[in-house]
């Protein structure tokens, strides 16, 4: 028998090369993709985003359909989402449900917790679902307040030992439908830093859209499908998924009036990707304007490979960050490590300087939107679960490119000779955290 091997027993080699093997895979989770995406992405067409062609690639792409009919409001700041939330809810008829990834103790929580018991005590089916980590900060006399008043109440992965991984990845979506006939997904949820209309430091500049009718249907599935997953409850019926005259319609060929979407669904797999292809393909497409406001910016090589080659193409590439006032200072960082090769590739980039910028929203061309629960980050697409739907539709359209300019008047741009100027602990802050631009 062997006992030793380099002066050294053999289990403690044995045991030094677990330790080693374990550090090597960490390391590899963390700072590398291997193989999770692929090298390159190419098109064998781009139609413009105003097409059938471009509708039907995303909608084959990402295995949704492509619907028409209903409509879509834009809504900005708490000042205007609350109230159409909270109003829709307390009208609700026969069912109310409810997921956002944040909720905190506050005045905001407690006029939605009121309103859930009041509709439930009405009759009304309520059911709220909260990520287990978003929504640590529930107050539990809230919760079970709710409960009591008949409020179906569940929690998205809680915290478990042996189950680490799937806890990591989070339940991010915003879906929030009402009847099935009304609907609302963006940035906002819970908590009274959403107050106001970004006035103050402490209130955040963030936006919603409410769609009606066939869109609220299809936002519908990003609800149901976690929630059966989680209690195994399968909503079904009318109450849920109710018929829309559109159904019976279908639209005049050639009728680009007509509202259009594509209602995207992204859960966590090792070979799909649907954010990423969506967000690609509408990037890829643009021939005029790609006007981006995220709050996390912390794009896989790709994303900026077709973003800078549409802005050196004379596309119109502009990128709304947030400014000094963050709640994610490492990814800020992240993400100047990517602005000299945007900046001179010809992307404008600005930042927002009120207040913390939280906003999700993209629009190219003035017609196709793009808004929901996702950023334009690695997290995103690869590890939450998040839902946005894609708009066709020139007169959200335009809601949006409005929006955005207001919002550039409240930012600072960026420039490339100042930004070579900047000093060198930014610089090497930057590099180090953008290490971790896969976990972002």
């Amino acid at each position: 028998m062997i006992d030793s091997l380099f002066g050294h027993p053999w289990w403690l080699l044995l045991f030094a090369g677990v330790g080693a093997a374990a550090v090597a895979g960490a390391v590899i989770t963390l700072f590398f993709a291997l193989g999770r995406r692929p090298q390159k992405f190419t098109t064998t067409a781009a139609p413009p985003v105003t097409s059938r062609d471009f509708l039907l690639t995303v909608a084959g792409t990402v295995n949704a359909p492509v619907s028409h009919g209903g409509r879509a409001r834009l809504l900005n700041n708490g000042v205007q989402i609350f109230p159409a939330m909270l109003d829709a809810i307390r009208n609700a008829k026969h069912s109310v449900n409810f997921m956002v990834y944040i909720w905190e103790p506050g005045r905001t929580g407690d006029a939605f917790m009121e309103a859930f018991c009041e509709r439930a005590g009405a009759g009304v089916e309520v059911r709220v679902m909260l990520d287990a980590f978003g929504g640590f900060g529930a107050p539990g006399r809230t919760l079970k307040r709710l409960r009591e008043a008949g409020v179906k109440v569940l929690w998205f992965r809680r915290f478990r030992f042996g189950k680490l991984t799937r806890f990591y990845r989070r339940n991010h979506r915003r879906a929030i439908v009402i009847d099935g006939v009304v609907a609302f997904t963006g940035g906002a949820a819970v908590a009274d830093k959403w107050q106001g209309d970004a006035d103050s430091p402490d209130h955040w500049r963030d936006l919603m859209v409410e769609v009606t009718g066939r869109p609220a249907a299809h936002m519908q599935s990003a609800f149901a499908q976690l929630w059966t997953s989680v209690c195994g409850e399968v909503l079904a019926g009318e109450r849920f998924f109710p018929r829309h005259p559109e159904d019976e319609e279908a639209p005049r060929a050639g009728d680009v009036e007509v509202f259009r979407h594509v209602n995207v669904i992204s859960s966590p797999a090792d070979e799909s990707h649907p954010l990423r292809k969506v967000f690609w393909m509408s990037f890829r497409c643009a021939r005029e304007r790609i006007w981006i406001t995220t709050p996390y910016f912390v794009p896989d090589r790709e994303t900026r490979r077709v973003i800078e080659d549409r802005a050196r193409a004379g596309v119109d590439v502009r990128l709304l960050l947030p400014g000094r006032r963050t709640d994610a200072w490492p990814i800020r960082l992240a993400s100047h490590s990517y602005y000299h090769e945007l900046l001179a590739a010809g992307v404008r980039i600005y930042e927002y300087q009120p207040t913390m910028m939280h906003s999700k929203a993209l629009v190219v061309d003035g017609a196709w939107s793009i808004i929901g629960s996702a950023n334009l980050d690695v997290r995103s697409k690869e590890l939450n679960q998040e839902n946005v739907i894609g708009m066709l539709d020139r007169a959200l359209g335009r809601q949006v490119e409005d929006t955005f300019r207001a919002d550039l008047e409240r930012c600072t741009e960026i420039r490339l000779e100042e930004w070579r100027r900047r000093g060198i602990v930014p610089r090497i802050l930057e590099r180090f955290f953008v290490l971790f631009a896969e976990q972002y």
